[in-house]
C-alpha cells in the first residue's frame, strides 16, 4: 500500500514497553511484534503505539498471525485514557470516548457503540490491518489485505489530547506485527531532512557532514532506532 500516501516518507515508531498490559511481550528489531497473551487469556491486552499522530497523516499496516480467534481482536487508535488491560473478555478499544477500533468481527466501536463496517475476518488465517490516520481531515480509514474499506470514523480533528495508534487482544498466543509505516511531510525542514537521509542513513555517516550539533541531532531524530530515548509513558491498568 506504498500509494496511500504518495509524497511522503518512512515513518519509525515502535510498541511502546511502558505502554502495555502485563500480558504483552514485545518481540524483535525495534519492538515491532506484540505477543498477546503468551500462556493463556484470563481477560482482555492491549498495547500502544510510541507515535503521536494528531495533526498529521500516518499509515501503518499489522500482520495479524495466523491464530484470528476470540471474542475480540482489535486495531485503532486511542488517548493515554484509553485502558490497555481488562480482566475478562471486551471489545477495549472504543469501549468509551478514549478510543476507536476495529474489531476482527468486521464491527466498528467507540464510546461503548458499535457499528457494522465489513465482513469479519476470517478465523486462523493471517491477515494484513491498514491504518490510515489523517488529522487534518479527522477520519481513521481501515484496509484489509490491500484492499480500502473506506473511512470508518470522523471528527478526531476536534480531539486535543495525544492520539495514538493502540492493539488489543483477547485470544491467547496471537501476535501482530508492523510491517510498514509512513507519514507525510510536515514541512519544507521535514522534506529536506528526508533528502538528505536517502545519502547519509546511519548516525556515523551524520558524523562526516560539517554542520552545526544542533542539526546533526535534527536528522537523527528521524533515524530508526531499537529503543525510542525520549519514550516517557504511563502502564494504564
Amino acid at each position: 500500500m506504498a500509494g496511500v500516501i504518495r509524497h511522503g516518507c518512512d515513518d519509525f515508531w515502535t510498541w511502546s514497553r511502558y505502554a502495555r498490559s502485563p500480558d504483552v511481550r514485545l518481540f524483535g528489531t525495534g519492538l515491532k511484534v506484540a505477543h498477546f497473551h503468551p500462556k493463556w487469556s484470563s481477560g482482555t491486552a492491549g498495547v500502544r503505539g510510541t507515535r503521536v499522530l494528531n495533526n498529521g497523516r500516518y499509515y501503518w499496516e499489522l500482520r495479524i498471525s495466523p491464530r484470528i480467534f476470540g471474542t475480540s481482536m482489535m486495531f485503532g487508535v486511542g488517548t493515554k485514557k484509553a485502558r490497555l488491560h481488562v480482566s475478562n473478555f471486551i471489545n477495549l478499544i472504543g469501549e468509551d470516548e478514549h478510543s476507536w477500533g476495529l474489531s476482527h468481527k468486521g464491527l466498528l466501536w467507540h464510546n461503548g457503540q458499535w457499528s457494522h463496517y465489513t465482513k469479519p475476518f476470517r478465523e486462523n488465517q493471517p491477515t494484513t490491518v491498514g491504518v490510515l490516520f489523517d488529522g487534518v481531515q479527522g477520519t481513521i480509514t481501515f484496509y484489509k489485505d490491500g484492499e480500502c474499506l473506506g473511512v470508518a470514523f470522523e471528527g478526531l480533528q476536534q480531539i486535543r489530547e495525544p492520539l495514538y495508534p493502540m492493539v488489543s487482544s483477547t485470544a491467547a498466543k496471537t501476535e501482530m506485527r508492523l510491517i510498514y509505516m509512513k507519514r507525510d511531510f510536515v514541512n519544507l525542514q521535514d522534506r529536506c531532512r528526508a533528502v538528505i537521509l536517502e545519502e547519509y542513513k546511519t548516525e556515523s555517516d551524520l558524523k562526516s557532514l560539517l554542520l552545526p550539533y544542533g542539526i546533526k541531532l535534527y536528522l537523527a531524530e528521524a533515524m530508526h532506532r531499537t529503543v525510542n530515548p525520549v519514550e516517557h509513558y504511563v502502564v494504564n491498568v
